[in-house]
């Protein structure tokens, strides 16, 4: 396979409305392969846990393991039924069917006063920002560690990211932050330390960091993994815009 740079993938990946897909072409993050670079017929793009494909449907393509994947967990994501179909295929005993849900991107028309109310935290919870010290800390444990893991250094996370954590005691409980970022937005994950979730401390961390996004301009998108997260987002102001097929892969023993 092939590493392509962003500026040779125009033709591929077109009118899309993943940003992931912003981010691969715009050269923030994520990398795009192709089998043949003379001939281009099939494309192949990863960001993080995701892959996309694009193209005609290539069984070499979707086999592929970039170098830059999790070997033991990715989430492959097809643009129509035939690369579906080709995923099933391969990866026989390996993956769980999923549907995730697409949230429509906006910058504007939220509930801010909604916000305000909702990013209030109980008591003995204190925000903090995600700034050097604790862009670090992020990557020490496990729950934590999709809030900075795309971005190569603080630098960048500085530039295009943006995050808010949740204290208590000083300690990171729950957290939204930037698992990607485009230029004029961020991809938001959001997460909480086990024994610290249903405290509401996700829907108030999610909801400073979107009214931060919102006085900076930034569109804060929301990807649904779960009927949880869809709900979550419903919540804090999301329309859905549309729901699609995923795959988790697990377990495969790659050549």
């Amino acid at each position: 396979m092939v590493r392509m740079e962003p500026a040779k993938m125009a033709d591929f990946f077109q009118n899309t409305r993943e940003s992931f897909l912003w981010s691969c072409k715009q050269g923030i993050m994520g990398s795009f392969y192709v089998k043949e670079a003379e001939q281009i017929r099939a494309a192949l793009a990863v960001l993080g846990d995701f892959t996309f494909f694009d193209g005609e449907p290539d069984r070499g393509l979707v086999t592929f393991l970039p170098k830059e994947s999790n070997p033991d967990f990715r989430i492959l994501v097809p643009p129509d039924k035939f690369w579906g179909r080709l995923i099933e295929e391969s990866y026989i005993g390996h993956l769980r069917k999923i549907t995730r849900y697409r949230m429509k991107k906006k910058t504007e028309n939220f509930d801010t006063e909604l916000l305000k109310q909702a990013s209030k935290l109980p008591k003995g919870y204190t925000f903090q920002d995600i700034d050097r010290a604790f862009y670090k800390r992020c990557k020490e444990e496990e729950w934590s560690r999709d809030f900075t893991a795309q971005f190569s250094d603080y630098e960048k996370f500085r530039q295009y990211g943006r995050g808010v954590l949740v204290l208590k005691n000083g300690k990171p409980v729950s957290g939204a932050s930037s698992y990607s970022a485009w230029q004029g937005g961020i991809e938001i994950e959001v997460d909480t330390k086990k024994e610290y979730r249903r405290k509401g401390l996700a829907f108030a961390c999610s909801a400073r960091l979107i009214l931060e996004c919102l006085k900076e301009g930034f569109c804060p998108s929301w990807d649904a993994h779960t009927e949880v997260s869809l709900a979550l987002a419903k919540k804090l102001g999301y329309e859905l815009e549309a729901p699609y097929i995923a795959y988790e892969v697990k377990g495969v023993h790659y050549e």
